[in-house]
């Protein structure tokens, strides 16, 4: 017969995988992953932001608008995720390290974004990523209507990613063969969200410029900057793309090709810019419907009243104020407002695991 300082044992072993001590080091962009064969968290360590707050296995156990899902998709126009609070009324740059994936299916174990929320949707697939670009009823997922905005990538200043644990993933990559079961992890990403409007972009690491196609140092002057797009409002297509330049990078009227350092946030906002980004060329446009978006979704609703009004502004620069960071990462305003409680589907994975873990030692 099994002890009870065995089982005792057994319990504080599992413990201790699932919350690592808070010297361990995570760097989430160093990290890959299999689609198919995810842990429930990615990062179990407990830095100063305390843990991962949500959970990365995502299915019809999670789908709910209440899902803490942080594994987000991009495949399509009408298939996609974008980043967002989990409690509403949210400023990113206080919730970045807690954002959960709010996605247009609903089969990924996510949160849906809810009717008329995407008022114009652009997909781009260029030889170097995927992006999704449009306007946005931010309320409708949580996001403060006023909030001008900031950044989400896999890097932060910590190196947990913002969204802390959090993974994006794609079929539309050529090396997924068209399969639409296939998903290939994107390594490197970047989402802006606020001032109505958002972009997602997502850069294929079997290419040379994966870092620097999805930049993570502009933080502050949003998607015009970073993804370069039409935003037509009342649009939604789909096209093949030409690359951008790199985020940061552009030529002057002179021929002279040049890097903007973005100013520490400490000297103010920005209210020029030294150059106007390029909208790369398009083709092979499809025309869609908004419709398409909106076969999984809920009735459009903003803190329980129907939502009205629209996040306003493609002001320069979008996301102003939001982060604190300089140099290569940046960091958030805000430490983590709490984990997920006792009879979230995240902790209760957690408690089934450490029984599974025990029960194995009878076996």
């Amino acid at each position: 017969m099994i002890s009870k300082s065995l089982v005792l044992l057994a319990v504080a072993a599992a413990s201790q995988v699932a919350a690592q001590s808070s010297d361990d080091t995570f760097t989430l962009a160093d990290q890959t992953y299999t689609y198919t064969a995810l842990p429930w968290r990615v990062d179990t360590t407990d830095g100063e932001r305390g843990p991962q707050y949500g959970y990365n296995i995502c299915n019809s156990t999670t789908q709910n608008q209440n899902s803490l899902c942080q594994t987000a998709i991009i495949n399509s126009l009408d298939d996609f995720c974008l980043w967002g609070p989990a409690t509403p009324n949210s400023l990113i740059g206080n919730v970045e390290g807690e954002c959960v994936a709010w996605c247009t299916k609903a089969t990924y174990g996510t949160r849906v974004i809810p009717e008329g929320a995407l008022t114009g949707v652009q997909f781009i697939q260029t030889p170097d990523y995927v992006q999704i670009t449009g306007n946005i009823n931010q309320a409708l997922i949580d996001l403060d209507p006023t909030d001008g905005g900031g950044e989400l990538d896999p890097h932060g200043a910590d190196g947990r990613g913002n969204p802390i644990g959090s993974l994006v993933f794609t079929n539309a990559f050529p090396a997924s063969g068209g399969n639409p079961n296939t998903y290939i992890q994107a390594i490197e990403w970047h989402n802006f969200m606020g001032g109505g409007q958002f972009c997602l972009k997502a850069c294929d690491p079997s290419r040379p410029n994966a870092a620097n196609y999805c930049q993570h140092v502009f933080d502050r002057i949003g998607c015009a900057y970073n993804a370069p797009a039409s935003y037509a409002d009342g649009v939604f297509d789909s096209c093949l793309g030409d690359s951008q330049d790199f985020p940061g990078i552009y030529t002057g009227a002179d021929g002279v090709v040049s890097t903007y350092v973005q100013p520490a946030e400490s000297l103010g906002p920005i209210s020029t810019m030294p150059y106007t980004p390029k909208i790369p060329a398009t083709s092979s446009c499809s025309t869609g419907v908004s419709s398409l978006l909106y076969a999984d979704a809920p009735s459009a609703t903003a803190n329980g009243t129907t939502a009205t009004g629209v996040a306003s502004g493609n002001a320069i620069p979008t996301g102003t104020g939001v982060h604190t960071g300089t140099g290569t990462t940046h960091a958030a305003t805000s430490t983590a407002t709490g984990a997920a409680s006792i009879n979230s589907p995240a902790n209760a994975g957690l408690v089934l695991g450490l029984v599974g873990a025990v029960g194995a030692l009878f076996l």
